[in-house]
């Protein structure tokens, strides 16, 4: 390795710890701030909060590296400008390119590290901070809804709390509303009750007083009925519901807590789920099809004459409930597909992601040089606020690439890597334009 190769790397592991450090701050703050309320004077062990702020921080690196390394190559690269060193490199026949190889280098290797943190580390922090919020919860019940918002503490129902109290664990202004039902959306009010968990944690008791049940039909939505009562009493089982006595029994859930081989294995199993249903609905049109081409195979006068003679009330009945089974069968099979491709694409955009966003720390280096040059002045200020902006360019391109993709609107594949084929283009032609005319001039 060259002098000037140690020397431009030098320059930029200062500016990155700090950026980085700052940043990760800036997140924990934020992470403490908006769940302070709910942890502060709840009889919360200390201990337990700084573990779950601890697993929560894992979120955070795989976040601040890549706007660490943006804000870093933006500083070093103004700084180089603003004191003549790039104009002197040029003059030694050292072009913006050649500066910016032994940086794009360390990206690829942060890249790398970063990938197999988002691979190894967090899904495992992520299943830990999600088992310990889920202890929590289970000492104190009401600690899972929060104030004045629905809350999905249970899975098939959204519940609203005006007020709780997590010493008591009583609750205030409650509704409820159950969509466990197909047939049947179900609405709970009540003044005040309280929650907790049986003895041995297997049942969540949810007691309600002065309430009333509204009960509506999904199909046509004529049928109604309407309850009051004084005192009523929801049981749920707690192991049905997420909940769990111990960290060691939970099954993981949720592409966060998955790393990218796992999620493969999922995406395999929806896969084989389309591949059969396309297969069941494939039947019923052969079935279909056989039986109109034995109708028409015959079109003598005497077969005219029998099949009229055949074709009576029963038999028109019966070929209709035929048919009608054929098109549930075929609805069926056609929303299992549906639901199936949404969970397909919905794990494959979680796997692109993971390196995708790895990546990033390689493309932000693209991006930030030119930046630099652009900006002449070095200076934290001056190198966050322009990497903030393009950080948040790329974060809207990646969270609308990963609804897209939900959608099915495009590949997983391509609007996951969207963002970062946006950024690359951004930066080669920032790039191309600044190494001649830019470099000609410090100021």
């Amino acid at each position: 390795m060259k002098i000037i190769d140690r020397y431009i790397l030098k320059s930029h592991l200062g500016p990155f710890l700090f950026a980085f450090i700052t940043i990760l701050f800036v997140l924990i703050l934020q992470f403490f701030a908006t769940f302070a309320d709910r942890f502060i004077g709840k009889g919360i062990a200390f201990s337990a909060i700084v573990e779950l702020i601890v697993l929560q921080s894992a979120w955070m690196v795989g976040l601040a590296a890549p706007m660490a390394v943006l804000i870093a190559v933006v500083m070093v690269f103004g700084s180089l400008t603003t004191t003549s060193e790039m104009t002197v490199l040029k003059a030694s026949g050292i072009s913006l390119y050649r500066v910016m190889i032994p940086v794009l280098i360390a990206g690829l290797f942060l890249s790398a590290l970063v990938e197999r943190f988002n691979n190894v580390i967090m899904p495992e922090a992520n299943f830990y901070a999600k088992s310990l919020m889920i202890d929590i919860t289970r000492a104190k019940p009401a600690f899972g809804l929060k104030e004045n918002a629905f809350s999905n503490l249970i899975d098939g129902y959204s519940i609203y709390v005006r007020k709780s109290d997590d010493r008591s664990k009583e609750i205030m202004g409650i509704v409820m509303y159950d969509t466990t039902r197909p047939d049947y959306t179900t609405m709970v009010s009540a003044e005040k009750g309280s929650i907790d968990f049986t003895p041995d944690f297997q049942y969540l008791v949810m007691t309600l007083n002065n309430g009333e049940i509204h009960q509506i039909s999904q199909h046509d939505h004529k049928s109604y009925r309407n309850m009051s009562f004084k005192k009523h009493r929801f049981i749920f089982e707690s192991t049905g519901f997420g909940f769990s006595r111990n960290t060691a029994d939970r099954v993981r859930s949720g592409d966060t807590e998955l790393s990218a081989k796992e999620l493969l294995l999922i995406v395999d199993e929806f896969s084989k789920r389309i591949a059969v249903s396309e297969k069941h609905i494939q039947l019923p049109l052969e079935n279909l099809q056989r039986s109109i081409t034995q109708t028409n195979v015959d079109p003598s006068p005497h077969r005219l004459t029998q099949s009229r003679a055949q074709m009576n009330l029963p038999g028109k009945n019966a070929a209709a409930a035929y048919v009608d089974r054929q098109i549930d069968t075929l609805d069926g099979e056609r929303t299992s597909i549906n639901a199936n491709r949404e969970m397909y694409n919905k794990y494959m955009a979680a796997y692109h992601k993971k390196y995708s966003l790895s990546l990033a720390c390689f493309i932000f280096i693209l991006v930030g040089a030119p930046l630099g040059v652009l900006a002449r002045r070095g200076g934290f200020g001056v190198g966050a606020a322009m990497s903030l902006l393009f950080f948040v360019l790329y974060w809207m391109l990646m969270i609308s690439g990963e609804k897209i993709a939900e959608r099915g609107i495009i590949d997983p594949f391509l609007s996951m890597w969207l963002a970062n084929i946006v950024m690359a283009s951004i930066g080669i032609a920032l790039v191309v334009r600044l190494s001649g005319s830019v470099l000609n001039t410090s100021r």
